[in-house]
């Protein structure tokens, strides 16, 4: 049984899944500083009549120090995952992490190292991976399906201007997300499309903008375009966008291949492939809805074992990956390594905007790297 606590009273999403697993995982455990949000949120993991209330903490460090629990999962503002990563971990703690991971990139760094000196498993929260769709997407580019992937591409358009501010006071993402340029929230967009290139990493990015349109005070750009060069030579662009007045479209993506290609549906509802086959040579010319593929969404998606969970029921299963990972002590797929390599992006991307477009180079993260390899090539 892992005993789990949570950090971040509105970051809710592991808890349905969690309670789903009564044999496997508990949440022991909860912190927030906002007692009113902390007391609603230990009602709802307790239940009506309270017997599984978790214990309840408004001090994070007092949460590892004297709770119970074996892991933490932080869903705090992101300018505190390194801070109580980090605490964690030296603690002895198993540790998901919302994204983005870090806030700069000496955060990084203080990150894998500390994953790597306490043994611990550090799994990358980013959700969007686990979205049906894109489970079914990355399966088919993975067996060859697409035929040689050569691009992808990425969006989060989402406007998020009302949630700037909290009790009527500028709130963190004024400052963490919207008060930064570039593309300060990409894994959304990138990580979906990236694991389609599973054995491909980023080494550089360039990142472009219309400039600072919007009437609201904030020093992000209203849109930011980012170009990945990959290793291979191939291309990823995402796109990141949280103040243009435009309706959500927080998922869409497109892989092109030799055999065909991918759209996601901006305007909700499931997406289109286009592909060759052996009975169907011409079948790149035309389109036919993602759910004709259903034969690559992977076994567990179709027992229905994680249904009602969020993002359609990716959250059950990476929380599943997550304890899995805990119980055999082998770090997943997302680990520290892919949570620094497409968090880098975001915060490569703020000196490529503000420097005309120039080409950033990316590390290359791995267990090991040398102090020389820990920098920024201008």
């Amino acid at each position: 049984m892992i005993k789990v606590g949570i950090a971040g009273a509105r970051g809710l999403s592991v808890v349905d899944a969690m309670k789903a697993m009564p044999d496997k995982v508990r949440i022991t455990a909860m912190c927030d500083l906002d007692e009113e949000a902390l007391s609603d949120a230990g009602k709802k993991i307790g239940g009506e009549d309270g017997a599984g209330c978790p214990g309840l903490y408004r001090i994070y460090e007092d949460m590892i120090e004297k709770a119970d629990i074996d892991a933490v999962v932080i869903s705090t503002p992101m300018q505190c995952h390194v801070p109580q990563a980090i605490t964690a971990l030296q603690a002895g703690k198993h540790v998901m992490c919302e994204v983005t991971a870090a806030v700069t990139m000496d955060e990084l760094w203080w990150l894998i190292e500390n994953v790597e000196k306490s043994g611990k498993i550090y799994m990358y929260a980013e959700n969007y991976c686990y979205i049906p769709e894109c489970q079914i997407v990355c399966n088919m580019a993975r067996s060859g399906a697409f035929g040689e992937l050569y691009y992808g591409e990425g969006e989060y358009t989402h406007d998020c201007t009302a949630l700037r501010d909290w009790h009527g006071k500028p709130g963190w993402r004024s400052y963490w997300q919207m008060g930064t340029r570039g593309s300060f929230y990409p894994t959304h967009s990138l990580g979906p499309v990236m694991r389609c290139f599973p054995d491909d990493r980023i080494v550089s990015v360039a990142s472009f903008s219309p400039g600072n349109h919007n009437p609201y005070g904030l020093r992000n750009d209203d849109l930011t375009q980012t170009v990945c060069m990959l290793e291979s030579g191939k291309l990823v662009k995402i796109r990141v966008d949280t103040v243009s007045p435009r309706p959500h479209a927080m998922a869409y993506y497109q892989l092109q291949g030799t055999k065909g290609c991918y759209e996601a549906n901006r305007f909700g509802g499931e997406g289109m492939i286009a592909v060759a086959t052996q009975s169907e040579p011409d079948g790149y010319t035309r389109w036919k809805p993602v759910s004709e593929f259903v034969n690559y969404l992977p076994e567990r998606f179709r027992s229905g074992e994680g249904a009602g969970a969020g993002h359609g029921g990716g959250d059950y299963y990476i929380v599943k990956d997550f304890i899995d990972a805990v119980e055999t002590g082998v770090q997943p797929e997302l680990d520290v390594y892919k949570a620094a390599e497409w968090t880098s992006v975001a915060l490569l991307s703020q000196l490529s905007v503000t420097n005309s477009g120039r080409l950033m180079e990316v590390p290359r993260f791995r267990r090991g790297m040398s102090w020389e390899e820990k920098r920024i090539t201008l």
